[in-house]
């Protein structure tokens, strides 16, 4: 298929809209917005909403949210005064009018005022915590103070939790460094309390520094974020900025670690590693985490939390070879600093790579970080034709069965995991997709060439998300392979999006109000050759392994506003007759895993885990809270002594791929990666999962 062809295939409906689009502009730049926002949504979006009282209502309680996300500012009497206009916000987007966002940015802006007096007092006395007295973590837990003096109280409780956060941090330092040096200089808790609240102070002061940037356009822009999201969390109104600016929002990508940023209710979450970065390579920072703190090596961290993501990247980037150091929150609400060396990405190491694993059977395993493409036909790399290379390599050294590792693969091109998909199936249709309105398309594997047709498992987990699930749905229902999963479901991202411009459908007569900016839509969805979309369920695994973070809410149904699990008939298709019976495979995998006392730790992690993330109310006395955090310690210390190599495992290299020894650099990669599969358990447990098929 040609890339014109391609393109075809995805944008009928849209130009056929476009260019049916037309309609008179009133009023100023803000109304103009507002119009072609809404036209696009209305003309373009896979699900277009009715706006009425009940979408205002979702509009309300999404911008409160995140308009003040740790409650922090607004209290009870201003949201019963915004409330006034809960049913109301539907006429404001019909009419072009902001009555609801001016009361809003009224209020706000005379609430940040007020804030500045409550954290100076506050921190410029000391705190007690002799007190028995707590604090609720979670915002959504918490109601609004009812008055300012409870307002201020709140404030109170949280700057003493961060003070004795910050009070821990430095004595676990302390006793490190004095365990490596007598000549340590140890102060007392009382000197380390004045410390650190000076150091909030001056965070506070940054960040109050920072709030005094945000403009009006801003709050507009996230006005105009909220009323797209109610729609699904991945469409989104990018504003008129800058052309570096514009491109970090839509990708949110950056080079220095190698993680994919997005802004989440005032926070950095970290939504994908690139292969071959130093996240990558380190594999502590992971997708799910939040980033609270960014520091330049040993230099004090500055607090990033309602920082813009451009600022937070500028503050991540810098030369080759210097040190980051990130303060993360993890999803079961622990906070770990990972220190990262800045490094340019190792493009051949975002590719599929392949070797052998030698044990009872010769197993084949190919790992592939993304469903990368040729997009514009220069004869560049395609992962379906590197992974059909790699599968005639491995047939040349006669393995047993071959593992596809598609865990932490975010997704990418549609055709190549078609492509990818046939290489195991004689043919036949691999996904169908959906346009608003439109009848389904199939997408089929025409080439009755099968390339491997042994034995064959399938790695994902909950990051495993578009391309990755559809690969894996087809598999699962042609039952040409057994899908092995560390978490309940893959990522559940089961629709497209396409970019539009604004100014596009802006009139001649209307050109001054440019630029007006970008809109992200949904336009597709995914459905399984069974029927059932991708979308919010994902794949459920055939066996699925105990993992830490498989009892916390992850993708897409974390999501606020996520579409909607449907189903559409199935195509016609005729599944396999697999020598393996999967419930023997999964009986015997669990067997192992009840008797391998690693697993055992991994299940008692994600329980443990889960009551903390749900156990959100901290003690400020400090006896109970070091006590606490030397508990959790002490657990954690028990998923450290499981980062170890796995007996038994020997890795080959392929013949094709072999390595001169004068060659140190790539000599040097291949043992690392060797190193970091002889310490994977769910690989481990893949390959005895292989040796039980037939």
């Amino acid at each position: 298929m040609t890339n014109k062809k391609k393109l075809l295939f995805l944008l009928p409906f849209a130009i056929a809209a476009l260019a049916s689009f037309t309609f008179i502009l009133e009023g100023d730049k803000e109304q103009a917005i507002d119009q072609t926002l809404m036209q696009d949504l209305k003309m373009l979006h896979f699900a277009p909403l009715e706006i009425n009282d009940a979408f205002s209502e979702k509009v309300f309680k999404l911008y409160i949210k995140r308009m003040d996300v740790g409650k922090k500012f607004l209290i009870q009497p201003d949201i019963d005064e915004l409330k006034k206009y809960e049913h109301s916000i539907d006429e404001d987007i019909n009419n072009g009018t902001f009555n609801f966002f001016e009361k809003s940015l009224e209020i706000i802006n005379t609430r940040i005022e007020e804030a500045k007096v409550y954290y100076k007092d506050i921190l410029d006395k000391p705190f007690d915590f002799s007190k028995d007295e707590t604090v609720e973590l979670d915002a959504e837990k918490l109601s609004f103070s009812k008055t300012k003096e409870d307002l201020k109280d709140a404030w109170r409780k949280s700057l003493k939790y961060q003070v004795l956060e910050k009070i821990n941090e430095k004595m676990d330092s302390q006793e490190k460094a004095k365990e490596k040096s007598d000549t340590v200089t140890i102060k007392t808790k009382e000197e380390l309390e004045v410390d650190a609240r000076k150091k909030l102070m001056k965070t506070y002061d940054d960040y109050f520094k920072r709030l005094g940037t945000y403009k009006r356009n801003d709050r507009l822009d996230n006005y105009f974020n909220v009323i797209t999201s109610i729609y699904d969390p991945h469409t989104e109104y990018f504003a008129p900025k800058d052309k570096a600016n514009f491109d970090l929002a839509m990708s949110g990508q950056f080079f220095g670690i190698g993680a994919q940023l997005q802004e989440k209710d005032d926070y950095i979450k970290v939504t994908n590693i690139i292969a071959g970065t130093p996240s990558y390579h380190d594999g502590r920072l992971k997708e799910g985490d939040y980033i609270l703190k960014v520091a330049q090596g040993a230099a004090e961290p500055i607090d990033v939390a309602n920082m813009r993501l451009d600022d937070v990247v500028q503050l991540i980037r810098g030369k080759k070879g210097t040190e980051v150091r990130l303060t993360v929150k993890k999803p079961d609400g622990s906070v770990v600093i990972i220190s990262l060396i800045r490094d340019v990405v190792v493009i051949e190491e975002t590719y599929a790579q392949s070797v052998i694993i030698k044990g009872k059977k010769n197993i084949g395993y190919i790992k592939l970080p993304s469903f990368y493409a040729d997009f514009n036909g220069n004869g560049g790399p395609s992962c379906s034709r590197d992974i059909k290379k790699e599968l005639l390599k491995l047939k040349e050294e006669n393995v047993d069965g071959i593992i596809i590792d598609l865990r932490y693969n975010g997704g990418g091109s549609l055709n190549d995991v078609v492509d990818m998909t046939g290489l195991f199936i004689e043919k036949g249709p691999i996904v169908q997709v959906k346009q608003r309105g439109g009848a389904p398309q199939m997408l089929e594997d025409r080439d009755p060439s099968i390339t491997y047709s042994g034995p064959l498992t399938l790695m994902v987990n909950s990051n495993s998300a578009s391309a990755s699930e559809i690969m894996a749905a087809a598999i699962q229902d042609y039952k040409r392979g057994v899908i092995v999963g560390t978490s309940p479901t893959t990522f559940g991202k089961g629709t497209v999006q396409r970019v539009y411009e604004l100014d596009d459908v802006i009139p001649y007569s209307k050109a001054s109000l440019k630029p007006l900016g970008s809109v992200k839509i949904t336009t597709q969805k995914f459905y399984r050759i069974n029927g059932g979309a991708t979308q919010l369920r994902g794949v459920t695994p055939d066996i699925i392994l105990p993992d830490p973070y498989s009892l916390l809410d992850q993708g897409e149904k974390e999501q606020d506003y996520p579409m909607a699990w449907d189903e559409i008939p199935a195509a016609s298709y005729q599944p396999l007759k697999p020598a393996y019976n999967v419930e023997k495979l999964k009986k015997l995998s669990d067997e192992r895993r009840k008797s391998n006392p690693n697993f055992g730790v991994l299940e008692a992690a994600a329980k443990r885990y889960k009551k903390q993330k749900d156990s959100t109310l901290v003690s400020l006395n400090f006896d109970k809270y070091t006590a606490e955090q030397k508990r959790y310690k002490a657990e954690s210390k028990k998923m450290e002594e499981l980062d170890k190599e796995i007996p038994g495992m020997e890795i080959s290299a392929l013949k094709a791929d072999a390595i001169p020894e004068s060659d140190t650099v790539k000599v040097k990669k291949a043992k690392d990666w060797y190193k970091s599969i002889k310490k994977d358990i769910y690989l481990n447990e893949t390959l005895s999962i292989m040796n039980d098929m037939k």
